[in-house]
């Protein structure tokens, strides 16, 4: 559904009605892309919006644009807070935030004033206990002969100030005076669900400097060296939703998959893969279950069973690029940076400013069943590959960890039991698959559909801090009884097939 707008304002309205059912949407469910509102459409903003489950599109006419660099961050009710390009800060309305210009100072920055073109420059993490503060986290290019990053950077965020819409109360702290590849900033949640590890690598090293964000500010906590020796590079970089894997690639030093202890901060056991291709664009992101990892490369896109006991041989070759421009030659919709988005989906970048992205529609799928769909995602103006780098906002405390002394749930809301109530189905009916929709629990849970007559139908795991999981019933038509199960607490709904 594309909606048509001139100001975020009456999105802001129209949220009201969901803000009780969907608060654990929040914080992450929004990517703000598009660029060159003055220039009316097929160019402008674009808002991408998972708050309500599927993704709307939304056109918006703001000062900010958005080209490879866009981070951004929601309430808990699904209200853009601020955002950035890399460039400056924006508010909720598009405009300049109070004292937000002026980040990243550089000659790099000045040459792409209205938006990095950089992967994962930039991350926001909101301060541990504070309401309404936020730490973004962020760097640019320093060194343009060597196109790597002297500086990692701390600005802060205050949502108090300016009427409700913040201002910057801390600018340009450097955190880090180092060589740095640029970009690849990421960031897990401590196993205590309250701080956080924030990464980056260092340039020509195997060496990555780890952060700690808790609730008396964001520190440098060391370093380690592991796995391969990267010079300045491109790519991207991710972690696996329930925070145990971490991956990097790019296209000419290839893929490293590493297990992560959320406890320590520490990685082990690095796997390399190598890939024979064009050594070009690059994105990784993992599948809703934390299972599958989702690598693109230009013209191909692949997918690797992290729980192989061979992990380079379960590659599995999802998609070649099918020929396709947007609208036109040269444009063409390639493979490039990747996300996981709320409704449980990967979706790709295309390498280019089109009108397209790519979709895998059934990630948690191992092999070409995943569904990846080559320019499934039609867009109402240019779009510069800005998926938001978000990182899981919602992953709590490891229950039973010598690290989880805290005795909180960050990010939990609890389920009660009672039909339809805590989770959302879409679409519903729907003709053999649909996507169930649940607040995140910190342990797995059972998925079971029964037909009336009661008889079980489907029995699949829900992986702890999951939030979504698909359905699929083939050939099945009537109506059926979801339910979910978390030890003791349970929560059901109903699903009407359609031949």
């Amino acid at each position: 559904m594309l909606l048509l707008r001139t100001s975020i304002l009456s999105a802001l309205l129209g949220l009201g009605a969901w803000q009780c059912a969907q608060a654990q949407q929040g914080l992450n469910n929004l990517w703000t892309g598009g660029y060159a509102s003055w220039a009316g459409p097929p160019n402008g903003g674009l808002d991408l919006d998972f708050f309500s489950g599927p993704l709307e599109l939304t056109y918006v006419d703001r000062d900010i644009g958005f080209r490879q660099s866009s981070t951004n961050i929601t309430d808990l009710n699904g209200v853009l807070q601020f955002a950035t390009n890399g460039s400056f800060l924006s508010d909720m309305y598009g405009d300049t935030l109070t004292n937000g210009t002026g980040i990243n100072p550089s000659a790099y920055t000045s040459d792409f004033a209205n938006g990095l073109e950089l992967v994962q420059p930039a991350l926001i993490i909101p301060q541990p206990v504070v309401s309404g503060i936020y730490y973004l986290i962020h760097g640019t290019v320093d060194n343009q002969g060597s196109f790597t990053a002297q500086y990692l950077y701390l600005s802060v965020i205050d949502m108090s100030l300016n009427g409700g819409l913040g201002a910057v109360v801390i600018k340009n702290q450097v955190l880090i005076d180092d060589a740095l590849n640029a970009g690849k900033i990421t960031a897990v949640r401590h196993a205590n669900g309250r701080d956080w590890w924030v990464f980056c690598h260092k340039a020509f090293t195997n060496t990555y400097y780890r952060l700690l964000v808790r609730p008396t500010g964001v520190t440098v906590d060391g370093t380690q060296s592991i796995g391969i020796v990267r010079p300045a590079d491109a790519g991207q970089v991710c972690f696996s939703p329930d925070g145990t894997k971490f991956a990097y690639y790019w296209g000419v030093e290839d893929l490293e998959i590493l297990d992560f202890d959320r406890c320590t901060g520490l990685f082990s056991n690095p796997v390399f893969i190598s890939i024979d291709d064009d050594n070009a664009n690059s994105g990784v992101a993992f599948s809703p279950n934390s299972r599958y990892l989702y690598v693109s490369s230009a013209s191909d896109c692949y997918q690797y069973d992290t729980e192989a006991a061979d992990i380079t041989a379960s590659m599995v070759h999802i998609a070649q690029w099918d020929g396709f421009y947007s609208p036109s030659p040269p444009f063409a919709t390639g493979f490039d940076v990747a996300q996981l988005a709320n409704d449980g989906k990967v979706y790709f970048g295309t390498g280019n400013s089109t009108f397209h992205l790519h979709v895998v529609h059934n990630p948690d799928v191992g092999g070409v069943g995943c569904n990846m769909e080559q320019h499934g995602v039609e867009l109402p103006v240019w779009f510069s590959n800005s998926l938001a780098n978000h990182p899981n906002y919602h992953l709590g405390p490891v229950d039973g960890s010598v690290c989880d002394s805290l005795d909180i749930n960050v990010g939990v809301a609890p389920l009660s039991s009672g039909e339809g109530l805590g989770v959302r189905v879409y679409p519903n009916p729907s003709a053999g698959a649909c996507t169930v929709q649940y607040a995140a629990q910190p342990t797995a849970g059972v998925l079971e559909v029964r037909d009336l007559a009661g008889k079980l139908v489907l029995r699949e795991k829900l992986p702890a801090w999951s939030q979504v999981h698909q359905v699929v019933l083939e050939g099945a038509a009537g109506l059926y009884n979801c339910q979910l199960v978390w030890g003791e607490q349970r929560v059901s709904t109903r699903i009407v097939m359609v031949p």
